[in-house]
């Protein structure tokens, strides 16, 4: 297999929908479409569509059948930076090596734009071509990973500030990790597969997938390059937040954020060789740079 190669046809694949499925300019609130295009253009590693897409694909499963709710994942966590790094939370300027959205149309129109993706995302999958259980069961799983069990209970947390490790474990469960975790379950849920063993393992493989990247996160943010980031470092000890890396140390961190990828990678043994691309996508989040 070729990792780069297939990573980037999926990516691909993902864009195509998410600007198919994107809100359509209306002339009568052109500022906020931009502001909406600008959010979704920004780049990223559109990891959360892509794991469904994957996990959909190794199943069995058509692309045209998972994109709908991949893209509806997308817009959910778009919506969620947008609203991370307002000045009422990290209040931070630059994403992604861009101007973040309430610096360039203003925290207004951050608003808004963040509250029209999360109210689109629904709509998409109110809309997509599916069976009707599917999409009930679509919108309970993705409800429930961005609300108050989920991305913004872990938000909550994080804004508080974590006292504990297994309190920061249980942050980066809900806050990184539920839309990750959601987006396997998406992949099981439209591949047409029933079987309880499956979603199991697919749920343990995002879990465990979703704290090693919180944690990589973590690591960058005290060893990575602004250039490659595309944001500033440094900025966790600035605000005397409390990461992985203030609990265990960077060689601590190092080694925890490689038992969870290896237990992600594990958790794909059902699988067999239906799931290298998974197995390779994990690896590639473990040595990113940004």
């Amino acid at each position: 297999m070729d990792f780069a190669h297939e990573l980037s046809q999926k990516t691909d694949i993902v864009n195509r929908y998410l600007m198919e499925f994107a809100p359509k300019r209306d002339e009568a609130c052109d500022k906020l479409y931009e502001a909406i295009h600008y959010s979704l253009s920004a780049g990223g590693k559109r990891i959360r569509p892509i794991l469904a897409l994957s996990v959909c694909q190794m199943l069995g499963g058509a692309e045209e059948e998972v994109m709908p709710f991949a893209c509806a994942l997308e817009y959910v966590h778009t919506y969620s930076l947008i609203d991370e790094v307002m000045p009422c939370t990290d209040n931070d300027d630059l994403r992604r090596g861009l101007h973040t959205c309430h610096i360039k149309y203003s925290e207004a129109f951050a608003l808004l734009a963040g509250d029209a993706l999360l109210n689109h995302a629904f709509e998409v999958i109110a809309n997509a071509h599916a069976e009707y259980d599917v999409i009930v069961k679509a919108l309970g799983i993705i409800s429930k990973a961005s609300g108050i069990r989920g991305m913004a209970g872990g938000q909550a947390i994080d804004l508080e500030g974590a006292n504990t490790a297994q309190q920061l474990v249980c942050l980066y469960n809900m806050k990184t990790g539920a839309l990750i975790t959601a987006a396997a379950q998406i992949g099981v849920l439209t591949s047409g597969q029933s079987d309880c063993n499956i979603l199991d393992a697919a749920t343990r493989f995002a879990e465990n997938l979703g704290i090693a990247f919180q944690i990589k996160d973590d690591l960058l943010d005290v060893e990575g390059e602004e250039s490659h980031i595309g944001k500033r470092i440094g900025h966790d000890a600035e605000t005397g937040k409390k990461t992985y890396v203030h609990f265990f140390g960077v060689d601590g961190a190092r080694a925890h954020l490689r038992e969870y990828t290896d237990e992600a990678i594990s958790a794909l043994g059902i699988f067999g060789d239906k799931a290298q691309f998974l197995r390779a996508f994990s690896d590639y989040l473990l040595k990113r740079d940004s």
